[in-house]
């Protein structure tokens, strides 16, 4: 029966789901359906036995010519192995197309996970993912319907361009999988080596997958960079809300206000470097300050904010209308006739040396905390013509020199100011790109609050401790405020970038946007630190867990049941972020007496109550958007 103070005092039994639901108008349909999904999610009772995988069937295939294989194993645990591969040849020679195979009975699979933003995750008849070293990860996980690994590999070589695929045969229901690497011509070379991870330990898929990331880490090539504290602070950003027309009086008001607020920063994008105003790029590379020729003053005001301060910066693009073109266009790849520039050849070395010290000169003399640099998956092999280090390239492997430059302006950006933020985008996500940047944003997707999770989730499973930000959110001015609140909600599990006009919201969206990002700040460590849990990737994460120190937050997206887990708590809190009343906690075991406090989404207490909560469902009559707080007495 519901309480007279909004609570649902009975605990619930499978008799009362319906009529429950019904009060809470939820169908009984999507009732079942996500109680049978929390069901799968937290339980191994129906879980099969681990995969029995042999690494002696990996086998080789492709025109070796006069490369040399060689092979060894490694077994560092039960269900987790490491093969790898030698290919050795007398004399530098180009590497041949090749292609490992296997395959792995589709026992208990429902689902993959892969890098790749855009890959259709409830699907796994056909997976695949493609990955280079600006670009995803050479990794590919299949799960089970409980979210268990089932079955991942990753390769060590994230600098080459690969592509891992699985297909189910319908013949006899294994997956038939391959590793496909050269496609395309590579600079010669004498020695190549491989090694695959193969781990099918009945672990969640998180945990495979973060393990993998954790493995990338350990390697020298592959160092993460330092991730300061500035790179974890909520900030504004103007992409959005400004586009290329902002003004420094606008952009220090914006901030004036976002400080009020909790935003602790600015990111300035494209346009302050130019006064053409038509979205394209034939303008870029001069990166003179036209619109806002006072940068160092402006810096300086948002700085007297007690904020951060990062600029954009777009790396490979030489405009065709810019200056500096008249002395590199000798050292492009090619021309993007979309944007009217053309793509930097970064083998030369007046070309990197000409990028870093645009950046080094706006550390040094503007006194910005970060750069966002952008489009760094322009530079391919397209256009490159002969792939040798002649002709004044100091490098052969456009991939290579990428990763000269890209690392190079980080160790030199840190020597200006240890505490340097670099921040990148989707897809450029994959184990190099940790060592050239701290911060990983979500792809764009204005406006659409359940990408931005999907993408910020995909972006937290394989970034290990590099910091995670959602795409800039958006909203229109007359969105009822529980509906934009929803746009917070989807990026609580990473650090908000906000993109709307703050002086044109209306009070009430300001007051629910100085609530949630006081709530973030306040519960930052869970939701960025704790140990994370992202249910269902085949259904977009419905829903998204931290836990630390006996506190346990829970987003829920979908009407379906929290689960407790069996890990002592004396704090649990369930943010609604769907857009129907109610939400439901399922206690592994009695938690006690406890203060339950319901907030709605403006932060104000709806209602305070002492429950004993006893093992079972417990159901609260949370507003949509809104916030159940639950405290152990």
């Amino acid at each position: 029966m519901l309480g007279t103070r909004g609570f649902f005092r009975k605990k619930l039994l499978p008799a009362d789901f319906a009529g429950y639901y019904g009060n809470m108008h939820f169908s009984s349909i999507r009732l079942l359906l996500s109680f049978a999904l929390c069901s799968t999610c937290f339980s191994l009772a129906a879980a099969a036995p681990a995969i029995d995988f042999d690494v002696k069937q990996v086998g080789l295939e492709g025109e070796l010519g006069s490369f040399e294989p060689s092979w060894s194993a490694t077994q560092s645990s039960p269900h987790l192995q490491h093969i790898t591969l030698v290919l050795e040849s007398p004399e530098p020679a180009v590497l041949p197309k090749l292609t490992l195979k296997w395959r792995v009975p589709a026992i208990d699979i429902a689902g993959h996970w892969v890098s790749d933003n855009l890959a259709r995750k409830h699907d796994h008849y056909r997976a695949r993912v493609r990955s280079r070293a600006v670009q995803h990860a050479p990794l590919l996980t299949y799960l089970n319907q409980g979210d268990r690994n089932r079955f991942t590999v990753a390769l060590s070589d994230a600098m080459n361009p690969s592509l891992i695929r699985g297909v189910i045969r319908e013949e006899d229901a294994f997956i038939y999988m391959d590793v496909t690497l050269f496609e395309k011509k590579t600079p010669a070379t004498d020695r190549y080596e491989l090694t695959l991870r193969f781990d099918t330990r009945p672990v969640m898929y998180e945990t495979a997958i973060g393990d993998t990331a954790h493995w990338w880490a350990s390697m020298d090539e592959h160092t993460p960079a330092p991730v300061p504290e500035m790179a974890r602070v909520p900030v504004y950003s103007t992409w959005y809300s400004y586009h290329q027309k902002i003004t420094a009086d606008a952009i220090v008001e914006e901030c004036r206000i976002g400080g009020e607020l909790g935003l602790e920063g600015v990111i300035v994008d494209d346009g302050w470097q130019t006064l053409d105003g038509n979205r394209g790029y034939a303008y870029t590379g001069d990166w003179k300050p036209e619109r806002i020729p006072e940068m160092k003053a402006f810096v300086d005001r948002v700085h007297a904010l007690d904020q951060e301060f990062l600029l954009w910066y777009s790396v490979p693009m030489a405009g065709e209308k810019s200056e500096m073109i008249k002395d590199f266009r000798d050292k492009t790849l090619y021309f993007h006739e979309g944007f009217g520039a053309y793509v930097l050849d970064p083998r030369y070395p007046e070309v990197r040396e000409y990028l870093i010290g645009v950046y080094e000169a706006a550390v040094r003399d503007w006194g910005i905390d970060g750069l966002k640099l952008d489009f760094i998956g322009m530079f391919s092999e397209k256009g490159a013509g002969d792939l040798t280090a002649e002709d004044g390239r100091d490098y052969a492997s456009v991939d290579k020199a990428v990763d000269r430059l890209m690392t190079d302006v980080m160790a030199r950006l840190r020597a200006l100011n240890p505490e340097i933020g670099i921040e990148f985008r989707q897809p450029y996500n994959g184990p190099l790109m940790r060592k050239y940047g701290n911060m990983f944003r979500a792809v764009d997707c204005a406006n659409v609050a359940p990408y931005n999770r999907r993408h910020i989730v995909d972006l937290r499973l394989i970034a290990d401790t590099t910091s995670v930000h959602s795409d800039m959110i958006m909203w229109h001015p007359d969105e009822p405020v529980e509906s934009a609140a929803l746009q917070v909600l989807n990026i609580l599990f990473s650090v908000p970038q906000i993109s709307v006009r703050l002086a044109d919201i209306s009070p009430d969206h300001r007051k629910m946007l100085k609530f949630w990002l006081g709530y973030w700040t306040e519960n930052k460590s869970i939701l960025l630190d704790g140990d994370f849990r992202a249910v269902a990737p085949a259904q977009n994460y419905p829903m998204v867990m931290g836990r630390q120190d006996g506190k346990l937050i829970a987003t829920i997206y979908q009407d379906m049941f929290v689960p407790s887990g069996s890990d002592p708590l004396s704090d649990i809190d369930i943010v609604n972020g769907k857009s129907t009343p109610g939400a439901v906690l399922r206690l592994e075991q009695d938690f006690g007496m406890s203060e339950v406090t319901i907030y709605d989404t403006l932060g104000k207490v709806l209602s305070r109550e002492s429950l004993d909560l006893e093992a079972g469902a417990h159901a609260f009559d949370v507003s949509p958007s809104g916030l159940v707080e639950i405290r152990k007495l």
